[in-house]
Formats: C-alpha cells, structure tokens, sequence
C-alpha cells in the first residue's frame, strides 16, 4: 500500500511537465502563426509602397491598418492619433467646439446617441438614432469612428452639413449646423415648485460632481429638497469615475457598479461611502434612447437600490468600458477592456435600462396648447377681481419676485409630458408620506 501511494506521487509529478510542453509548443505555434501573418502584413506594405498608383505615405498606411484592427473588435475600440487623443482630454475637461453630439458606429452606419443640450445639434433637431449618411457631401460609410467626429468637429463658426436618414422616415433630411464651443458646464438645475428640484446632468466631465454638489447646496439654501427630479435623458455618458461619484451623493451602502474584464484581476467592484448620507429626499431619474453609458451606470444603481424611481423609454444599452491608453508620439488607443454590471449583476450591453414607469416622450403640439389657455379661465383672469385680502409670503425653494424664472418652468412643463409625470409622482409621494406620518401621530 505504501509503494502504491509512492508511484502514485511520482505520477503526479511527472504529469505537469507534459501538459506543460504541450501548452508551450501550442504558444510557440500560435507566435509562429502570428509571425507569419506580420510577414503578409510587410509583403503587402512592401507592394503598395512599390506599385500603388500613387505615391504613399507609409505612415498614415500603417495608421489605417491599426485603426482597422481596433475597429473590427467593436464601435467604440480606435486609434487616436496625437491631435485626436489631444481632442479626446479636452472634452473630458469639458471644452471642445463642434456641434455637440455623441456618435457611434451601428450596423456600420454613423448613428447619433444623443445630442448634447444646448449645442447646434440639439437647436436644430438631431435626435437620439438619427443615421448621418453624408458629411459635407462625403458618404461616411467606410470611415473610421474618429475619421467622422474629426468631421464634424471643427472651428467655432464654421459650417458643417449633414444629410440625416430618420429611421421611420422616408425622405433624407439636410441640416447645416453652425459649430460652436460646447458648454463647459454639465449641470443645470431649478425649482419646478416648493421645494421640488429639477437637476439635469448633460454628460459626465471631470467637474460634474463638484457642480452637482453646487447645485444642491445652492438650492438648500433656498429651503429643504423635498423631492428631487434627475435628468440624465439624452445623456451620451463620459468618465466612469464621475458616474461612480455621483451615484455615491444619493447612496449610503452597497455596490454602485461592477466591472469584469478578460483577466480576473481585471474586475472591480465599486461601493457606495457606508454611513453617509448626503441625501434622503425621493427621487425620479428621466432616461430615454440618448441615456448611455455612464447615465446607464447611474441608473441602475439608483433603480436596484430601490432610491428613485426611473421614468421614460428604455435606455441605449452600451455597458462596455473603455480604457485610453497613451502611445508613444502622442498617440493613443482606446481599447473596451471590460462589461459593467448594475448592483444586481445584470449586464445592461445591448439591452439597457427598463424604466419603472415608461412613459414615451410626447411632441408638444402648439394648438393644443394655445386652446387650453383660451378656455382656462378663473376668477383671478377676470377683470376687476376681488383679492383675497391676503398678502402672498415668500415661499422657501424660490424667490417670489421671480416671474421670469416662474414662467420658464411653466414653458418647461407643458411641452414635456415626461418631466410632468415626474413631478405628479414626487408631489404623490410627499402627499403620502404627510397622509402616513399624521395616521402614525393620530394611532394611540
């Protein structure tokens, strides 16, 4: 019994050195494929340099065929050449001119996530899926990623022409933008009513969690939150940091998100900071088609964890994250290096948030409107009225003097049906909380 136990180790020793031959002679066979492709790969250089048309620029060859190796992985993997990895920091920063949209690759049409609030592309209609088939008369089909938003960047000033297929639509649409200096600042934010918060995040920049938090300050101030509406609706993402930031403002515990890459030491799980809580008012977060990435982030955290409820239509579904790698020269490479995962473990790739509520985006139409002012008439309108003898006490959340800022959300809301139902069920849950803490004082 003894000698079998002894030949049994030896077995088990002798055993891994062959496995392990085999797996080195199938790496070995794998760099000698690998080699002989990088041969192919000079032999045809060496015959395009020798007999091509024209004479070319062997660099921007090389460039091309590296693009096309990013690219064929998946829409959102490219080379970014020196001036373009340039580009790429400074929108992080939050600056760059253009016309303001994120763009991507889909069934190999240039396709428009969302435009940014407040850019010619949002002024003048570019909508979330909108396919741009031609760019200054130049069909984009065959261009790289970057090669585009090269394109459509440019000069503050300068004009740009897109010819637009909306899918639905027959006919091709024009539109010439003029590009401008895309706003700096991401977040915006106002009372709806007493002490109902609207805030808007347009993207996630290295300083969007500084100005979040300005804005609520801002609007303490002025009188307790009482409900807050986040607006991350057309919200083409950015930097996966900010999301995680933001996320931790309105959570006190948990998983905010996780990554997973090819490597296990790749994946990454971040928490919301225990025990702090910066916020415990009730939230509703607005999404729709234009809500990628890092909006996707956030809304996932704060549906799982059960701390707002989402509205509107399912968002775009892009749960990938992108690495930017420097390269020598200047260069860059932005590679997808890992799939995120909500707090529950759901992969959002192609399939995106579910809103609670769904609630489609209504074009406001202006007869309808100018019909309900005709026939809403009340004794206040009439000539002459009586007051009421009562005179009208500021109100905490809102200065009372400001009409101006008054009738701009009263615009706001009636051609916004979505961002109505958001406010309906803040104002529901404020009423059933008072009803719930006077039947808690009322039982003996």
């Amino acid at each position: 019994m003894k000698f079998l136990n002894v030949t049994f180790f030896v077995i088990l020793f002798l055993i891994p050195p062959a496995f392990l031959q085999a797996k080195q002679d199938e790496e070995a066979g794998q760099h000698q494929e690998i080699y002989r492709e990088l041969e192919i790969f000079a032999n045809v250089l060496s015959l395009i340099q020798q007999h091509y048309v024209d004479e070319i620029d062997p660099r921007e060859v090389i460039n091309g065929a590296i693009n096309g190796m990013l690219t064929s992985l998946d829409p959102h993997s490219s080379y970014l050449e020196p001036e373009d990895f340039k580009e790429l920091q400074e929108e992080t920063r939050g600056t760059f001119s253009g016309i303001g949209v994120e763009v991507t690759i889909r069934g190999g049409i240039l396709t428009a996530v969302s435009p940014i609030e407040g850019t010619p592309a949002a002024r003048q209609g570019i909508r979330a899926g909108d396919q741009i088939i031609r760019i200054d008369g130049e069909p984009t089909k065959g261009m790289t990623l970057m090669e585009m938003v090269r394109k459509l960047r440019g000069e503050k000033g300068s004009e740009v022409t897109l010819i637009i297929h909306r899918p639905g639509e027959q006919e091709l649409k024009t539109f010439t933008l003029i590009r401008d200096v895309i706003p700096l600042n991401s977040v915006k934010s106002m009372f709806l009513e007493d002490g109902i918060l609207y805030l808007r995040i347009t993207n996630f920049q290295e300083t969007t969690t500084g100005d979040v938090r300005k804005e609520l300050n801002k609007a303490l101030k002025k009188g307790p939150i009482e409900g807050l509406a986040l607006d991350l609706r057309n919200n083409p993402g950015g930097l996966l940091e900010e999301a995680i930031r933001i996320s931790d403002i309105f959570l006190d515990h948990g998983v905010i998100v996780s990554t997973r890459g090819r490597h296990p030491e790749q994946d990454m799980v971040f928490e919301a900071h225990i025990g702090i809580k910066e916020s415990t008012f009730p939230m509703v977060v607005l999404v729709n088609s234009g809500s990628a990435s890092a909006s996707e982030i956030v809304a996932g955290a704060l549906q799982d964890h059960d701390r707002a409820i989402i509205i509107g239509t399912e968002t775009f579904g892009k749960g990938s994250v992108q690495t930017v790698i420097p390269m020598p020269g200047g260069a860059g490479i932005r590679l997808t290096t890992a799939r995120y995962y909500t707090p529950s473990g759901d992969s959002i790739q192609e399939t995106g948030i579910k809103p609670d509520v769904i609630v489609p985006f209504e074009q406001p139409v202006a007869q309808n409107v100018e019909k309900k002012n005709m026939w809403e008439i009340r004794e206040k309108n009439l000539p002459h009225h009586l007051s009421n003898g009562k005179k009208e006490k500021d109100k905490p959340g809102r200065q009372n003097d400001d009409k101006e800022m008054e009738q701009k959300v009263q615009e706001r809301l009636e051609r916004d049906n979505q961002l109505r139902t958001a406010l309906i069920i803040l104002k529901s849950i404020n009423i059933a909380s008072r009803l719930q803490e006077a039947g808690d004082r009322g039982t003996p």
